[in-house]
């Protein structure tokens, strides 16, 4: 085990000490080509368009299924990008373009199969997605078979790591989110600690990671842990039992790692009197749940989720594009940060590597990471005029990820703990940051 260094920020008594390096630190806040004020318009692609005529965008990204929340920040970061790209003169000579497909989810996997299928034919220059793990389980080696490059901005599933050389991630591994999560539970003074966890690759292998940092620490996982068979599956829609059975454990904390379920989860364990500020949530249901209860229910209760805190910057760019391309006031911006930087990174290594198609931007990935050194840019035309200028750069965008290590993960990335204010809203608290 090593030693941690630790800079506390807004929450006070966070102990943590880990198996993989964790410091306190502050995040970066991202920049934009075009922050004009501009209108934005979506850049859809034509339909005779393919890698070899343009930097065509597909993306594998949740519209529906219990993940659907995601999908707006996810597009609007992608959008925001594009937009961005082609107001920097575009790449290689070319405007990009987006093809929006839905992932759905883990549910149903028939609707992920058959957007793989679809991203296949178009002739992408790149897969942005899928936000679920167990989906990019479902359709990597298709799109891997097919010789195009997947970025996640969301995968954090451990089975993910170096699983195929044209699958990347801007997300970190489920060991650093784990690890911080149990670090913030046991730091609190929580000793016993009961998962309620959907049966998913995401939701099991985040478990694990969390309870190994729970045990490591002295604490006692009571109920839904590794090996007890107390998972519940996808989509379930009454959790009665589940939760009696967890807080009969007497846990001192519950962890729910879920997605959409957790709209039921929840209802249940205030109507069982538990205490909601000793509650801990995860990226998969960290989000606003204004809409859903009574002010107050969720106040104190904290969550995780990977990545830097958006800039006020940042999230006033994608509230306009969403308004101006959907019409709708963007909400969660979750995720979004990632699949920016994602599309950056895959628009420059297409530019250093002199076309659009898959291959190329295969084999420039790593390097435009920062992977080889390289002066640093932050900016779609400032690292374009240095690839020009023959040097070697790492882009750094938003979700201050560092360079991708030899597994295709990001050799550090930040997550995120929140606090649920009074109106049920999670609000950004401090940053842990993660190094493989």
């Amino acid at each position: 085990m090593r030693e941690l260094s630790l800079r506390t920020r807004a929450l006070s008594g966070l102990a943590l000490a880990a198996t993989s390096a964790l410091v306190l630190a502050g995040c970066a806040s991202g920049s934009s080509d075009n922050a004009s004020g501009a209108t934005y318009a979506a850049a859809d692609c034509a339909a005779d368009s393919t890698s070899d005529n343009t930097f065509k965008v597909g993306t594998l990204l949740p519209t529906t299924g219990n993940l659907a929340f995601l999908g707006p920040p996810e597009i609007a970061g992608v959008g925001l990008a594009v937009a961005d790209i082609n107001a920097a003169g575009g790449v290689n000579g070319t405007d990009a373009c987006v093809y929006n497909t839905d992932s759905g989810d883990s549910s149903d996997m028939s609707v992920s199969t058959a957007s793989a299928e679809d991203l296949i034919q178009q002739k992408v220059s790149f897969v942005l997605g899928a936000a679920s793990s167990s989906v990019s389980l479902n359709v990597v080696d298709a799109i891997t078979e097919a010789g195009i490059v997947q970025i996640s901005p969301a995968n954090t599933a451990a089975a993910l790591s170096g699983y195929s050389p044209f699958y990347f991630r801007v997300a970190p591994p489920d060991t650093v989110q784990g690890n911080a999560l149990g670090q913030l539970i046991t730091g609190d003074g929580n000793s016993s600690v009961a998962f309620l966890v959907f049966n998913d690759s995401y939701g099991t292998g985040l478990r694990d990671s969390t309870e190994a940092a729970i045990v490591e620490a002295g604490g006692e996982v009571v109920y839904g842990g590794q090996g007890k068979g107390q998972e519940f599956p996808p989509s379930q829609t009454t959790f009665s039992s589940e939760v009696t059975a967890a807080l009969s454990a007497n846990p001192d904390a519950l962890v729910v790692i879920a997605f959409d379920e957790t709209k039921a989860i929840i209802p249940e364990l205030v109507a069982q009197g538990w205490d909601m500020a000793n509650t801990y949530f995860v990226d998969g249901n960290t989000s606003s749940f204004e809409a859903d209860f009574e002010a107050g229910t969720l106040e104190g209760a904290q969550g995780t989720i990977p990545g830097a805190a958006p800039s006020d910057e940042l999230k006033a760019l994608l509230t306009k594009y969403w308004s101006d391309v959907q019409g709708e006031e963007l909400t969660d911006f979750i995720y979004a940060a990632e699949s920016y930087d994602a599309t950056m990174l895959a628009a420059l290594a297409a530019t250093k590597g002199g076309d659009n198609t898959p291959a190329t931007i295969q084999a420039n990935l790593a390097a435009v990471s920062g992977a080889n050194g390289g002066e640093k840019c932050t900016t779609f035309a400032a690292c374009v005029d240095l690839i020009k200028a023959g040097k070697e750069i790492q882009y750094q965008g938003p979700s201050s990820i560092g360079p991708f290590n030899e597994l295709n993960d990001p050799s550090s990335a930040f997550v995120g703990i929140y606090q649920f204010n009074n109106k049920n809203v999670p609000i950004w608290a401090t940053a842990v940051e993660g190094k493989s």
